[in-house]
């Protein structure tokens, strides 16, 4: 009873979706995170797909539709409610994940390391900018450096590096458009209302005109 009166109360509930280009490793990521409560075996995680519960996506291998599962996590003490979304990477169904995003209050992007930050990486990267989320960065694959690339420890490690240069400059091109926005909304021009002779109300005249003053000064 303890532990189930810690999860209902809502500042120990969290909403965290995972986002990534297609066939990144959402889904297996999803599946070692439901093993880690004892839902499905951990042998199972990454061949189960278990949030993709639709015949199509066991079918074709992907992610269609935003799924959710409730997970239980501890910390420091305290119990957490952790609802998990695993959400669509395919650019076709881009609005599942729109609107997993605006539901949660953080986010985790897998990144495949032999591929590198990929388009829909930017997109959601973008749309998290825009909702307010802090991503958590979760490189993923690392495996495929040794096993595909033959990269050397040094090798991987700068691969690694120029990975995580690809995250941290896209973000700072999301960061400097949203200043020169800032910036350029700051510049327009304000409207403001004074009096004048020809506006009259009741038995009282009252005076209103526009005056133009740019904001800036």
């Amino acid at each position: 009873m303890e532990l189930l009166t810690s999860l209902r109360d809502r500042d120990n509930i969290r909403n965290i979706c995972i986002l990534a280009h297609v066939d990144h490793g959402k889904t297996t990521l999803a599946d070692a995170l439901v093993a880690s409560n004892g839902i499905i075996s951990a042998r199972q995680a990454g061949k189960l797909r278990y949030l993709d519960s639709r015949e199509d996506e066991q079918l074709r291998g992907i992610t269609m539709k935003s799924s959710a599962i409730a997970l239980r996590y501890a910390s420091g003490g305290k119990n957490y409610l952790v609802n998990l979304l695993d959400s669509p990477g395919h650019v076709d169904f881009s609005s599942e994940v729109s609107t997993a995003i605006r539901l949660c209050d953080g986010a985790l992007v897998v990144i495949d390391v032999h591929e590198g930050v990929c388009p829909q990486t930017q997109t959601v990267l973008h749309q998290a900018w825009l909702e307010g989320i802090k991503p958590c960065l979760v490189l993923n694959k690392m495996d495929r450096l040794i096993t595909e690339l033959k990269f050397s420890p040094t090798e991987a490690y700068s691969h690694l590096i120029q990975v995580l240069e690809q995250v941290n400059a896209f973000t700072g091109q999301l960061f400097t458009s949203q200043v020169m926005e800032e910036a350029e909304v700051s510049k327009m021009t304000c409207v403001h209302y004074t009096l004048h002779p020809k506006f009259i109300t009741g038995n009282k005249q009252c005076n209103v005109s526009v005056a133009e003053k740019d904001c800036s000064d």
